[in-house]
C-alpha cells in the first residue's frame, strides 16, 4: 500500500490526531473531511475521554508484558485507540480492529514493533471481548 493511500486510512488519521494531542495539550483538534469522519471523531474523542480507563485496562491485562512509562508513545497511542474500539465498538469484529491497527502501524513503526503490537492486541482482545460477551 502506498504511503498516500495509508494517509487516507481512518485509523492512521486517528493515530496522527492523538499523537499531536499527546505532545501538545494545546493542539486544537480538527477533523478532516472524510468518508468516516464520524467514526474518526468518535474514536479520537472517546480515546481521550476514557484515557484513564484504557490505561487501567492496559495495567490490568498487560502489566507483565509492557511498561507504560517506558514504551514508545506511538505504540501506546496505537494501543489506546485499538483498546477504545475493542471496548466501545462491539459491532466491529476483533479481527478487523487488530488488522486495521496493524495496517496503520506500518506508517509509524518498524516490523519488530508491529509484531509486538500484534501480540499485545491479540492478548488484550481475548481478555476484553471474552469477558464482555
Amino acid at each position: 500500500m502506498s504511503s498516500e493511500d495509508l494517509k487516507k486510512k481512518p485509523r492512521v488519521i486517528i493515530v496522527q490526531i492523538l499523537y499531536a494531542k499527546n505532545f501538545n495539550s494545546e493542539f486544537e483538534i480538527k477533523f478532516p473531511k472524510h468518508r468516516f469522519k464520524k467514526f474518526i471523531k468518535d474514536v479520537v474523542l472517546g480515546s481521550l475521554e476514557r484515557k484513564e480507563l484504557i490505561e487501567e485496562t492496559i495495567s490490568l491485562h498487560l502489566n507483565k508484558d509492557i511498561d507504560i512509562k517506558r514504551t514508545e508513545k506511538l505504540l501506546m497511542i496505537l494501543l489506546h485507540a485499538a483498546i477504545f474500539e475493542l471496548l466501545y465498538k462491539p459491532q466491529t469484529s476483533v479481527n478487523i480492529i487488530i488488522n486495521e491497527y496493524l495496517n496503520a502501524a506500518e506508517a509509524f513503526v518498524d516490523s519488530k514493533q508491529k509484531k509486538f503490537l500484534n501480540a499485545l492486541l491479540d492478548k488484550i482482545s481475548k481478555k476484553i471481548r471474552n469477558s464482555n460477551e
